[in-house]
């Protein structure tokens, strides 16, 4: 299934994509895409549901986060070996934690506000594990059990307030640094994650291409890996890191993103999603 929330921020409706691509209200079937939906139970409920007897949603609503109920915001950092050399860093020899604030999080076509002192505003597509079941200590073999699906995520950079310090907190968990969607799709739909291709552009310029197939650490053992250090909870998502191709890596000099650039971004099965960059106000 593809999963999806649309309305205004603060009036959000679920809904799903049918086969021919149109969104259905889901209002009827549950209130809303949160733990509960999350869990194995409550996938398998709204998947009994017939799409042509759901209401179609008509126009072009805003799409908003796919799911609500998000705990945490974990983010893995330089897990690909291309992406560290550009970054001039070494190659893991454990899959790197950071964690964004879950006021970052918005709609998948929201705009990206450029956050007053910014320089260095940078991109990074990613493959988001949205987690469906509570997983504590689990192993790698019982990993996938506990992911309800996955979705597209623009790990969106400020690289001047990154790169301050040691902690990366600063500059990844800006307001809107954290686009999610358009669709969570569930794991029956991408039996395999670990061969889903990505891409991004800015202004129509490819700029990023991979494969979630050069991981260094795959989907498994980093969910593995984060639970020995924290409860993975329904609701809360992963970040799995970017392949090469971000701005700060350009050469012979890096590329900024600045007001009134757009990119666009998506990954094999997960669906697109864009973002216009707009300035900070500063009333």
């Amino acid at each position: 299934m593809k999963l999806c929330r649309y309305g205004e921020v603060g009036s959000e409706r679920p809904a799903l994509v049918d086969a021919a691509g149109a969104l259905r209200d889901l209002s009827s079937v549950c209130r809303d895409i949160g733990p509960a939906e999350l869990a194995p139970d409550g996938l398998a409920g709204i998947a009994q549901t017939d799409p042509t007897r759901l209401p179609r949603v008509e126009g072009s609503p805003r799409l908003a986060v796919p799911f609500t109920g998000l705990s945490k915001f974990i983010c893995i950092g330089l897990n690909y070996s291309d992406h560290a050399a550009e970054a001039g860093m070494a190659i893991p020899s454990e899959p790197i934690i950071f964690l964004k604030a879950p006021s970052a999080v918005c709609g998948p076509n929201d705009d990206t506000i450029q956050p007053r002192d910014s320089t260095k505003l940078d991109w990074e597509v990613e493959l988001g594990v949205v987690i469906g079941s509570t997983a504590r200590y689990v192993t790698e073999a019982q990993a996938l059990d506990h992911v309800a699906g996955y979705c597209v995520v623009n790990d969106v950079s400020e690289r001047a307030f990154q790169l301050q310090s040691s902690q990366w907190d600063k500059g990844k968990g800006c307001d809107t640094f954290g686009p999610i969607g358009p669709w969570l799709v569930t794991k029956d739909e991408i039996p395999d994650p670990q061969h889903l291709g990505m891409w991004l552009d800015v202004n129509g310029v490819r700029r990023q291409t991979g494969n979630t197939r050069t991981m260094i650490f795959g989907v498994r053992e980093i969910i593995a890996y984060c639970s020995r250090y924290m409860t993975l909870l329904p609701g809360d998502i992963i970040a799995t890191g970017t392949p090469p191709g971000v701005g700060m890596g350009i050469k012979p000099e890096p590329v900024w993103l600045r007001p009134g650039d757009t990119v666009s971004l998506g990954i094999d099965g997960l669906g697109q999603q864009s973002q216009r960059i707009r300035r900070a106000d500063h009333g």
